[in-house]
C-alpha cells in the first residue's frame, strides 16, 4: 500500500504545490464580488481540472461550471457536477454522438459561431427529446472564434430559434483584455437586436481573469466565467488581479547544477513550466529568489539567471516557482500535492489532464 508523503520534504521534485488556503480565499473574494454586483458565477474548470475545487466553487455560489472540451465535461460530469457549459464549437460525429449522451446525464449547453457547427448540432438533437442550449459566440476583440458583428449574432440566433432540437439562450464572449467597453458595446447591441426580433437572450456571458474586478462594468452580462482567479499567477499579478500572496500554484524545484556564478540549473523545465510569457522577462518567479530571472526552458533544464541575487542558490536547494500561466501547468502533472503552510493535506490525480477531445 503506498503511503502519501505528510510533508513537503517528502516531496520529490518537480512538482506542483497547490495552497488550499489561498485557493479557497481566491473563490470566496470573487464570489462576494459577483453577489454584490448581482453577477452569476460559472467558473472555468480548465486552470484546475479537479472535481474537488468544481464542487467547492459551486458550494460557494457559482450557478454552474465552464468546460472548454467535452472531454473536461464528461470527467466533471462523472464526478457529480450537473450544470455544465461547454463554449466551444463541436463537430464531427463521434463527439456529437458523446454531447447527446452528455445532455441527457446533465444540464448542458454550448456555443456556435457559424451555420456549419449549429445545423451539424440541430441534425443530431433533432431526435433525441431534450434540447440542446446554443449561445451564440461572439468575437469582440479577442481576435479568436466569434462573429463578428452583432447583426451576425442576430443570425445565427434566428438560425438556432427555427431548428427543432436547439434551444437559443443567448450570447458569450471571451473577451480581449483591457477592452471592457468595445465588449460591453457589442454585447449590448447584440442583445438589443434579439430582444428586438422576439427572441430571448437570457444569458450574456462574459469571462477572463485579468479583468474579472471590472466584470460589474459589462453591464449587459448576467453571468462572468474567470479561470485563472482560483490559483492566480505571474500574468494576474503583472495586471493587478492580485498579488503574490494571492498565488496558490506553484511548481516545486530542486537547483541541480551551479556551473558558474551567475548561472543556476532547475529541474524544472518546458515540461514542467509554461513556455508562455505573456511579454514579461522570463518563465516565472523563483519565491526564495526574487531577483533570479528563469532565462530559458529546455525540457528537463531552467536555465536560472542569478546575477542579480544579493544571495545566490546552491545546489541541493529547493525553490517554489510561480508560473507565468497556471493553467497550462496543471495540464503538465497526473498529480498535484494540496498543501496547507507546510503541511500536506492531500496527492490528488489531475482528473480532467490531457482532455484534449
Amino acid at each position: 500500500m503506498e503511503i502519501s508523503p505528510v510533508n513537503l520534504a517528502e516531496i520529490d521534485t518537480p512538482a506542483v504545490l497547490i495552497d488550499v488556503d489561498r485557493a479557497d480565499a481566491n473563490l470566496q473574494r470573487f464570489q462576494a464580488y459577483a453577489n454584490s454586483h448581482g453577477l452569476a458565477v460559472r467558473p472555468h474548470i480548465k486552470t484546475h481540472k479537479l472535481p474537488r475545487f468544481a464542487k467547492r466553487q459551486v458550494e460557494l455560489g457559482a450557478v454552474g461550471i465552464t468546460c472548454q472540451k467535452l472531454g473536461e465535461a464528461e470527467v466533471m460530469a462523472d464526478a457529480g457536477l450537473t450544470d455544465i457549459f461547454l463554449p466551444y464549437n463541436i463537430l464531427g460525429k463521434e463527439k456529437l454522438d458523446r454531447l447527446v449522451a452528455l445532455n441527457e446525464r446533465v444540464t448542458l449547453a454550448v456555443t456556435a459561431d457559424s451555420e456549419t457547427t449549429i445545423r451539424g448540432l440541430a441534425e443530431v438533437f433533432g431526435d433525441t427529446g431534450k434540447p440542446l442550449d446554443v449561445l451564440i459566440e461572439c468575437d469582440t476583440g479577442m481576435g479568436r472564434c466569434g462573429v463578428q458583428t452583432p447583426d451576425e449574432a442576430l443570425t445565427l440566433a434566428r438560425l438556432v430559434d427555427g431548428c427543432t432540437g436547439l434551444r437559443f439562450r443567448g450570447f458569450m464572449t471571451y473577451p480581449k483584455t483591457g477592452a471592457v467597453a468595445e465588449n460591453e458595446g457589442f454585447l449590448a447591441a447584440a442583445k438589443r437586436q434579439a430582444t428586438e426580433a422576439g427572441l430571448d437572450p437570457r444569458i450574456i456571458s462574459n469571462g477572463g481573469s485579468p479583468d474579472m474586478w471590472r466584470a460589474h462594468e459589462v453591464t449587459s452580462a448576467t453571468e462572468h466565467r474567470p479561470g485563472t482567479y482560483i490559483y492566480m499567477d505571474r500574468f494576474q499579478v503583472a495586471k493587478g488581479v492580485g498579488t503574490w500572496d494571492d498565488c496558490a500554484l506553484t511548481v516545486l524545484a530542486t537547483v541541480v547544477s551551479c556551473p558558474t556564478q551567475t548561472r543556476a540549473i532547475i529541474d524544472a523545465g518546458s515540461k514542467s513550466l509554461s513556455s508562455d510569457t505573456f511579454g514579461m522577462e522570463g518563465f516565472g518567479r523563483m519565491v526564495e529568489f526574487p531577483d533570479a530571472v528563469i532565462t530559458a526552458l529546455s525540457e528537463e533544464h531552467g536555465i536560472v539567471d542569478v546575477s542579480g541575487c544579493a544571495r545566490k542558490p546552491q545546489i541541493g536547494d529547493r525553490v517554489r516557482i510561480v508560473p507565468n500561466h497556471a493553467c497550462v501547468v496543471s495540464n503538465l502533472f497526473d498529480e498535484v500535492v494540496l498543501t496547507s503552510g507546510n503541511e500536506v493535506v492531500e496527492v490528488t490525480p489531475v482528473a480532467a489532464r490531457g482532455r484534449v477531445d
